[in-house]
């Protein structure tokens, strides 16, 4: 687990013990990949309509806005060749598929929040809709309640009796769904990360027979692993609804904030792949994500901001 993470307290208590860490080369590729796009995220039309180089011997030319595709397509290309290294050091977990999915979603939300700002949390669309901080605490709250009180039903799996619901003292120490959403932006996409890392550290690893615990959602009978794959659905769901606060109140997307989505969405599909893997198997994939990462951040830092110089080399 990532230095100063807080275990959630309730997979803590009835959760396995944590088997499949995110690897640091992951976190490190994270950050590099944030850091890179915050850089060309003011990127107006016409410095995207700039010509740039996408390889050195000059054959040819492109435009700035290539250099997001070229990222784009980095980070696919790597998507397989990870995939195909994976697949050759053995079968993976079957819970970490459910997390595949989830960090998926969470990285087309990322793609969405990045070119916010602190300010944009709180202004009000109006209708009696959420705002996106009350949103987003929404999303943290649930996104760290459904690992977490799975582990519960997971923790009796040999009891023949479905409780009607998870009784009462279960979810002492559980955070209150606005403490989620307090803090800036930045702190609040943290903890988002925190939980489900944290979570795929412990549960991403469960096997076929305890994905199929009998559980519930929502009064449903269902099973641990039908709360698992709810991770990912619940995040496009509010990722929606945060776009739909975005356009109550009048925000008009940029072009490279929306192409600064495309790469997030891309990276996410890769994360994907290694996600909620022993550190064995998802070494595998570390060469190809690595590569492609740097690749992106690469062609990114030859893209210049507006007003610094009238070409754009690579």
């Amino acid at each position: 687990m990532m230095a100063g993470m807080k275990v959630d307290p309730v997979l803590e208590r009835f959760g396995p013990p944590p088997t499949t860490p995110v690897p640091a080369w992951v976190t490190a590729a994270r950050s590099t990949l944030t850091t890179a796009t915050a850089a060309v995220l003011g990127l107006d039309e016409r410095e995207l309509n700039r010509r740039w180089w996408w390889r050195e011997d000059r054959d040819g030319e492109t435009e700035v806005r290539y250099a997001f595709y070229r990222a784009v397509e980095a980070l696919e290309l790597a998507a397989g060749a990870a995939s195909a290294a994976v697949a050759a050091s053995g079968s993976p977990p079957a819970g970490a598929m459910p997390f595949g999915h989830a960090t998926s979603a969470r990285w087309d939300l990322h793609g969405v929040l990045a070119p916010l700002a602190d300010a944009d949390l709180d202004a009000d669309p109006g209708g009696g809709e959420w705002t996106i901080r009350q949103t987003l605490a929404h999303i943290v709250y649930v996104q760290r309640a459904y690992p977490a009180f799975a582990s519960w039903w997971l923790s009796r799996e040999q009891t023949p009796e479905l409780p009607a619901s998870i009784p009462d003292g279960v979810d002492e120490g559980f955070p209150e769904e606005a403490a989620e959403g307090t803090g800036s932006l930045a702190e609040i996409r943290a903890r988002l990360d925190d939980a489900m890392d944290g979570a795929s550290e412990r549960m991403a690893g469960l096997d076929e027979a305890q994905l199929a615990t009998p559980a519930r959602w929502s009064g449903y009978a269902v099973d641990v692993g039908f709360r698992l794959g709810r991770m990912s659905s619940h995040l496009q769901e509010h990722t929606v609804q945060v776009d739909k606060t975005l356009v109550m109140l009048d925000r008009t997307l940029p072009e490279a904030h929306r192409l600064v989505r495309l790469v997030f969405r891309a990276y996410g599909r890769l994360e994907a792949v290694v996600y909620g893997l022993t550190q064995g198997m998802a070494d595998g994939g570390r060469e190809a994500l690595v590569d492609a990462v740097t690749e992106a951040a690469d062609a990114f830092g030859h893209v210049r901001l507006p007003g610094s110089v009238t070409d754009f080399e690579h």
